[in-house]
């Protein structure tokens, strides 16, 4: 077939090599914003979903990333003396995956997660996550059995992640702020992963049970009855949840609007002066802008005093001999 025959390349990868271009070129440099999907959309005249394309592409290839409070942002790892050997195409998954006929268990979970990681769990499905390897979508069957199962498994290989040690830093709260900032590490890598979390139907996987046991074990020198350990194991991860939900809504809210949350502020600071303006909220009027936005600031605070609570607990004699 000769060259005059051959399709030309779609849209969306016209689009990433444009911003490949710029990133290795310096003009658009680590941490510098780059257009969010609907501005894609507009500016290039695509569909959000070939908008959509773009982005994710540019983060299957690290060169940028999603920062809460920024958007999406240039990747820290894409400099030029790292990208200088990159590929002059966007490589697709099928090309950078293994063989066919190699295709294991691993391989198929790791797609599947780089997929949620770009696009979010709604874009993961059996049809999707076959296209991307370049398989047949009934031979993935023989590793998972469905979505749930595929789900579930992501979970627990993300959360093979990150490393335990054994037997951990001193004293029950160094421990356990140990694992809790673990999981919210976990959170902030992989947006995805507290909507794949259940506690009231648990995911019985050996990697999140290691870290529930790993937890119990944490509280083993302080002698409590097996019914508050096992609360106490359930409630750490239900906190980084509830804040790892907020990032990840804010995180998709400014991928869609382009809007990040001190734009967003910005945007409200009208109306927020003519109603702090009237005297009736004092005390709010005197709240730092930046609190609001430091997800991070709000987490370390809300787990520092659930431990706190939790040592006033123990104060009191709650912990009687098992």
């Amino acid at each position: 077939m000769t060259s005059a025959t051959q399709r030309p390349d779609p849209p969306y990868r016209r689009i990433v090599a444009e911003f490949r271009t710029r990133i290795l070129a310096g003009d658009l440099r680590p941490g510098d914003r780059v257009p969010s999907i609907r501005q894609i959309a507009q500016r290039w005249g695509v569909a959000v979903a070939t908008a959509t394309k773009v982005v994710a592409a540019l983060r299957d290839e690290g060169l940028v990333e999603a920062k809460v409070g920024a958007g999406t942002v240039v990747s820290a790892r894409a400099s030029r003396k790292e990208r200088s050997a990159g590929p002059a195409v966007l490589p697709t998954a099928r090309q950078a995956g293994a063989p066919k006929g190699s295709l294991n268990r691993k391989h198929v979970l790791r797609t599947a997660i780089a997929i949620a990681d770009a696009e979010g769990l709604g874009a993961v499905s059996m049809r999707r996550l076959a296209a991307e390897l370049g398989a047949g979508p009934m031979s993935l069957y023989r590793h998972v059995t469905g979505k749930d199962e595929l789900v579930t498994q992501m979970a627990d290989e993300v959360f093979g992640e990150a490393e335990l040690p054994v037997p951990g830093p001193e004293g029950w709260r160094a421990k356990l702020e140990l694992i809790a900032h673990r999981h919210w590490e976990l959170s902030r890598r992989h947006l995805w992963l507290p909507r794949a979390v259940s506690f009231t139907r648990p995911l019985l996987v050996p990697n999140m049970m290691a870290h529930t046991e790993w937890t119990l074990r944490a509280l083993d020198e302080l002698e409590l009855p097996m019914e508050t350990r096992i609360r106490e194991a359930l409630t750490l991860p239900a906190l980084v949840r509830t804040v790892a939900l907020s990032m990840a809504e804010e995180a998709e809210a400014e991928q869609e609007t382009g809007v990040t949350l001190d734009g967003w502020w910005l945007l409200q600071r009208k109306r927020a002066d003519e109603l702090l303006s009237t005297g009736q909220f004092p005390l709010l009027a005197m709240l730092p802008e930046e609190t609001v936005s430091d997800l991070d600031g709000m987490f370390d605070y809300i787990l520092a005093r659930h431990l706190d609570g939790f040592a006033v607990m123990l104060s009191r004699g709650a912990a009687r001999p098992r």
